[in-house]
C-alpha cells in the first residue's frame, strides 16, 4: 500500500526529496587554498555548475580547518565581507532625493552585506543547507569571545528564516515502522525525556494512543528539525511517570479523550532562534483534531527548567526545598513556589524568566495547572524539585492569548493558579504582621 509522508508514509516526502535534490557538481577534493581566496573565487564566477563545485570545495575545506582556522574564517566574513557604511549613505541620500525604483534597487543592494551572497552561493552545494546549519554552531560558539562576529550571525539568522521558511517545512508523522535512519536520530534528540532503548521508543510510537511528528526541510530530509511526542489520555495527567510507564494499558480511541504534548524537542543547534514550535503545535492540533474521534482537551504535560535556579535565589524556607525529597516534600508549598515563579519571575526584558513558559505562552496557551512529584527522575528533582506544569492549548482562546502576552506580555492563567501565586504574597504578608 502507498504511504503519503504528511500523516504516516514517506511518497511525498520522496517527492519532495526529488524535486529539491541538488545536481552533484562532480567529485570535489579538498583544497589546499586559505578559505577567504575560495570563498573570492566563488564570488567572482558566473556559471552554474562551476559555481557549484567551487562552493563544495569551500564547504569541504571548512570542513577540514583547524579551529583557529574557521574563527579566521568568521573574521573574514565581519570585515572584509561587511557592509560599506559610506556606499549604503550614499545610496540612501540618492533614494531620499528620486525615491524610484533605481534609486531603490541600489539602496537594497548597497545595504546587503556581500556575505549574505557568499552563504546564499554556498546553500547551491550538494548539503549546502546542513553544512552551513552545521557551521553557525561554530560561529555561535566563536562569538562568545567575539562579540563582534554577532553581526555575521544576523545575516545567518536573516537567511535561514526565509530558507526555513513554513512553506518549505514538511510534517511528517514518525512511526515504529519509520527508517531506521530516522528513528536513531528521535532517540539521539531527545532532549526532555530520555529514550533508554529501542523497547522505550517503542513504547513512544507503535501503541494506538501515541503519536510523534516532526517538521522536516526538503534540503535536510533525513534529519528532522523539531518533534513532538504526544500521548493520548483520558483526563489531563499530572505526572510524567505513568504516561512512559513500561506496564501501562494502552487506551483505545473510544477511550482517549486528551492529547497531551509531553517532549518537544529541537534538533538543529543552528537553527537556534529560528522558530517552529508554534506552526508545529498548531498544525499537529488540527490534524489530530481530524484524525482522532472525540479529542476535547489539547494539553502539555511540561517540564519547568529555571524553577530550582530560581527557587535558590528565595528564602531559606524556599531553599529548604531543594534538599528534600521530591516525592514527601510539602506539595501545596511547592506548587506555590512554582505558581509564583511562572507568573512573576522575570527575565531583563520582562518576558517570563522560565523558556518553556516563554514557548507555550507566546504560542497562545495558558497555565493551566501545576503538580508536585509530576517528574520524579534525577532530571527532574534536579531542574525543578520534581515538579511539571500543564500550559492548555484551547483553540478558542489561541490567538487572544498569544495577541495578549505579545503586546502586553500578559500572562494567561487559570483561576487556581493566580490562587496559588497569591497565597505566597498572602503568607508573606501576614508574616511580616504577626509578632
Amino acid at each position: 500500500m502507498a504511504r503519503g509522508w504528511d500523516l504516516g508514509g514517506w511518497a511525498l516526502g520522496d517527492l519532495l526529496t526529488t524535486l529539491f535534490e541538488r545536481r552533484r557538481a562532480g567529485d570535489v577534493t579538498a583544497s589546499g587554498k586559505p578559505l577567504p581566496t575560495l570563498c573570492r573565487a566563488l564570488l567572482s564566477g558566473q556559471g552554474e555548475v562551476s559555481g557549484m563545485k567551487r562552493a563544495a570545495e569551500v564547504l569541504m575545506r571548512y570542513r577540514t580547518a583547524t579551529p583557529e582556522e574557521k574563527v579566521a574564517f568568521f573574521r573574514f566574513l565581519a570585515d572584509e565581507m561587511d557592509l560599506d557604511p559610506a556606499a549604503v549613505s550614499a545610496a540612501a541620500l540618492a533614494y531620499a532625493d528620486s525615491p524610484d525604483a533605481k534609486h531603490m534597487a541600489a539602496l537594497l543592494e548597497a545595504a546587503e552585506p556581500p556575505r549574505q551572497e557568499l552563504l546564499r552561493r554556498l546553500n547551491q552545494a550538494p548539503d549546502g543547507t546542513a553544512d552551513l546549519v552545521a557551521m553557525r554552531v561554530d560561529l555561535m560558539a566563536a562569538a562568545k569571545d567575539a562579540p563582534d562576529l554577532a553581526r555575521v550571525d544576523l545575516d545567518f539568522r536573516h537567511l535561514f528564516a526565509s530558507w526555513f521558511n513554513r512553506g518549505f517545512l514538511v510534517l511528517r508523522r514518525i512511526g515504529w515502522e519509520s527508517p531506521a535512519n530516522i528513528l536513531e536520530k528521535i532517540i539521539a534528540y531527545e532532549a526532555v525525556h530520555e529514550i533508554h532503548s529501542w523497547d522505550d521508543l517503542r513504547r513512544r510510537l507503535e501503541p494506538p494512543d501515541r503519536r510523534c511528528f516532526a517538521f522536516f526541510h526538503p534540503a535536510m530530509p533525513d534529519d528532522p528539525l523539531i518533534f513532538v511526542e504526544v500521548a493520548l489520555t483520558r483526563g489531563i495527567p499530572g505526572a510524567i511517570g505513568p504516561l512512559l510507564a513500561e506496564d501501562r494499558r494502552p487506551l483505545g480511541p473510544g477511550e482517549v479523550d486528551t492529547a497531551v504534548f509531553y517532549s518537544i524537542s529541537n534538533c538543529q543547534a543552528g537553527l537556534r532562534g529560528i522558530s517552529f514550535g508554534n506552526s508545529l503545535i498548531k498544525q499537529v492540533v488540527d490534524v489530530l483534531g481530524r484524525e482522532v474521534a472525540g479529542l476535547k482537551t489539547f494539553v502539555t504535560l511540561s517540564p519547568i527548567p529555571g524553577l530550582s535556579r530560581w527557587v535558590e535565589t528565595q528564602d531559606d524556607a524556599a531553599r529548604d526545598m531543594l534538599a528534600a525529597d521530591p516525592a514527601t516534600l510539602d506539595a501545596e508549598a511547592l506548587r506555590r513556589l512554582a505558581a509564583r515563579y511562572l507568573l512573576e519571575a522575570k527575565a531583563k526584558d520582562g518576558a517570563p524568566l522560565d523558556p518553556v513558559a516563554r514557548f507555550h505562552l507566546g504560542n497562545g496557551a495558558e497555565v493551566h495547572e501545576i503538580h508536585a512529584a509530576a517528574d520524579l527522575s534525577p532530571k527532574g528533582r534536579q531542574q525543578s524539585c520534581g515538579a511539571m506544569v500543564n500550559y492548555l492549548y484551547d483553540p478558542a482562546r489561541v490567538e487572544q492569548n498569544h495577541e495578549a502576552f505579545a503586546t502586553h506580555q500578559t500572562i494567561a492563567a487559570t483561576r487556581g493558579v493566580k490562587a496559588l501565586a497569591a497565597a505566597v504574597k498572602d503568607r508573606k504578608d501576614k508574616g511580616r504582621k504577626d509578632p
